[in-house]
């Protein structure tokens, strides 16, 4: 194959269900659905991770939590574990981030441009990185000196902690203008970069934008956007056994919302699917610029997110759980001529396998390392199957692993405990927890030892 310009696209915290493409029956995305019909699209994609630095790590590296060992939003992305941006630099590529990255931790009193050398040293030859909403508070950025130069971060910050004190829970629309917002900020500097870009090499471009990911703040007319009476009803809770952690039973910090709060649902919904449309809008202004250079029909798009949002369903927002609404995120990948137009897929695809599946695309050896599986089989037969079962994992004061099936999903705590079980087939919607009674029977002997032969594959050290 020859060496094809490579434009990966990333929105942060983005459901598997919120594109138009999938059926959504009130949000549009014309520009994600024009990737979709130029492309394939994953139905069944997941996360192998559902929290942030866990799953980008991953996505970067091929590896899963477990080998790179990074397992919350603190530490960095190891040294000694190479990136896909390593490789194809190697292969001849320009390499460059916009945007968030957020394989490091973005800590208080840190100008993000401090950090680049170690972007660099990740195979990231050009950087213009900025954080995600919450840390813009506190961390430095270009997209802050930007802001401070316009007056505008004393704003964004004061409106942050007015969120704050009222709770999660607030929706209202942005004090920034929607050109000054971060996500517009992203995608206009991508923009200017593709339209700018001088270097006969071929280019990888990731693009990373900080939303839809929470607060409830789309600017603007996006905050409008979509009428809160016509966004879908949450999915209801479904029953835990005594034995699933404190965090997902009971009632506290930020995780499960009060009554009063989760009635703001809708509210919340709707303002979410305004900050997709501001997302997809940029995505189509970057492949504006790309078709302006002449690569379009020659470029390979990626878009992803590292993990969904749950908006309410089970009772619950934001992420960390293994239940659809977290764990399943959107995948299309679209390269004229390669790829099969308009094609949707139900193998069961993880994100560490955009991984080998770049590598193959530019002509590079594979990595030594790479735990993911190439899609190459699977973008030339949208009926070919990749795995039985996905894997997933997270770290909420302790461990816990997800095996999923397209028909079952199995869930464990770090003694090896099952505390959820599902029939997807049977119960899409996860109503039916196998595990509320303390047992799950055959079933869950079977997923089990399913589960123990996939962590020897993976390479899963306790």
């Amino acid at each position: 194959m020859d060496r094809p310009p490579i434009l990966i696209l990333m929105a942060d915290q983005h459901r598997a269900d919120c594109l138009s493409c999938a059926g959504h029956p009130t949000l549009r995305t014309p520009n994600l659905d024009r990737l979709a019909a130029e492309g394939m699209r994953f139905a069944q994609a997941a996360t192998v991770s559902p929290l942030c630095m866990p799953a980008r790590a991953s996505f970067v590296s091929g590896l899963y939590p477990h080998n790179h060992g990074l397992w919350a939003n603190r530490g960095e992305l190891p040294a000694a574990d190479e990136t896909f941006f390593q490789l194809l630099q190697r292969q001849g590529y320009c390499t460059a981030h916009i945007g968030k990255a957020h394989y490091y931790e973005h800590r208080r009193s840190l100008h993000l441009r401090e950090r680049e050398d170690y972007l660099r040293a990740r195979g990231l030859e050009y950087v213009h990185e900025t954080t995600g909403p919450h840390a813009t508070c506190h961390t430095a950025s270009y997209l802050t000196d930007d802001w401070e130069r316009k007056g505008l971060w004393k704003i964004f910050q004061q409106d942050y902690r007015d969120r704050n004190e009222a709770g999660g829970g607030m929706v209202r629309p942005s004090p920034l203008p929607v050109e000054d917002f971060p996500d517009s900020y992203v995608g206009r500097q991508a923009v200017q970069f593709v339209k700018a870009y001088a270097d006969p090499r071929p280019l990888c471009l990731f693009v990373g934008f900080g939303g839809p990911h929470e607060p409830w703040d789309a600017p603007g007319e996006y905050a409008a956007r979509y009428d809160p009476a016509q966004t879908p009803p949450p999915i209801p809770a479904s029953a835990l056994p005594a034995s699933a952690p404190a965090w997902l039973r009971e009632k506290e910090d930020f995780r499960v919302w009060p009554g009063e709060v989760l009635a703001n649902t809708a509210r919340i919904r709707a303002n979410y699917y305004g900050k997709i449309a501001l997302i997809d809008r940029w995505i189509g202004e970057i492949l504006q610029a790309c078709s302006q250079r002449g690569w379009l029909d020659d470029l390979l798009v990626v878009f992803w997110s590292d993990h969904g949002e749950m908006l309410g369903d089970h009772g619950r927002l934001y992420k960390s759980t293994f239940h659809e609404s977290s764990v399943r995120v959107p995948l299309i990948l679209r390269w004229p001529g390669r790829i099969p137009a308009g094609a949707v897929s139900n193998a069961l695809a993880e994100i560490i396998d955009v991984f080998p599946t770049l590598l193959e695309a530019a002509g590079c050896p594979p990595s030594r390392r790479c735990l993911g599986r190439s899609l190459w089989p699977v973008l030339r037969d949208p009926e070919t199957e990749l795995r039985d079962f996905q894997l997933s994992e997270v770290h909420h004061g302790e461990r816990h692993i997800m095996l999923r099936s397209r028909r079952r999903k199995y869930v464990v705590d770090e003694q090896g405990r099952g505390f959820m079980l599902y029939d997807l087939e049977q119960d899409p919607l996860e109503q039916n927890n196998r595990m509320a009674a303390g047992h799950g029977g055959r079933l869950e002997n079977e997923m089990r030892e399913a589960l123990l032969a996939r962590l020897i594959e993976a390479q899963y050290c306790p």
